[in-house]
């Protein structure tokens, strides 16, 4: 899983990142954005992402989400945080959803964290791994840092925590795409 700060990106990589997740940071803020090859179709992955409205079915430190509105661009979401996080609750606006590009972007407004202007980019693309279809993930956020910590330690934090969730969204979505190839067609 590369960061953007280590410049480690193929050119296909560094492409999508220029094209979906072009973020402005201010003088106090940090961002970066991670990588994660899944070996799972895109629509797939896709099905788990969109899902504005249940992103504990991915997502390794969600309880429970409950949604506003018909998941259009405005709608909000309220996180339960599991225990153990420096957080409790969040509210959560949805910025961009696009089933074509295959792209979903939320901003934080409220909550129990310390994440304050909080917006991130996550965007999909397919990709042949090990001669299957499978799915380039990309996320990328901006986000202040709090008072107390440097941009270093802020990004570091934000970090794991996607890293945690595009390694559960690859478990899941692999498993998924293990019993699709299994199932017999009549069962599905």
């Amino acid at each position: 899983m590369n960061g953007i700060g280590n410049g480690g990106f193929s050119c296909t990589e560094r492409e999508f990142i220029g094209r979906h997740h072009r973020h402005d940071p201010g003088e106090n803020q940090c961002s970066s954005a991670l990588v994660k090859h899944i070996k799972a179709p895109v629509l797939l992955v896709w099905s788990l992402v969109r899902r504005f409205d249940q992103p504990q079915k991915y997502k390794p430190f969600i309880s429970r989400c409950v949604a506003q509105g018909n998941l259009e661009i405005g709608s909000l979401r309220e996180v339960d945080v599991k225990s153990g996080l420096p957080a409790t609750t969040s509210t959560e606006r949805l910025e961009l959803l696009d089933d074509e590009e295959h792209i979903l972007s939320i901003r934080i407004i409220g909550g129990d964290h310390r994440l304050r202007n909080y917006s991130s980019v996550i965007s999909l693309h397919p990709e042949i791994i090990d001669g299957r279809p499978g799915t380039l993930v990309i996320e990328s956020f901006v986000v202040d840092v709090p008072e107390g910590n440097t941009k270093d330690e802020t990004c570091y934090f934000v970090e794991a925590l996607i890293k945690c969730n595009l390694k559960s969204l690859a478990d899941v979505s692999e498993h998924l795409a293990v019993l699709d190839q299994t199932e017999p067609i009549d069962r599905i």
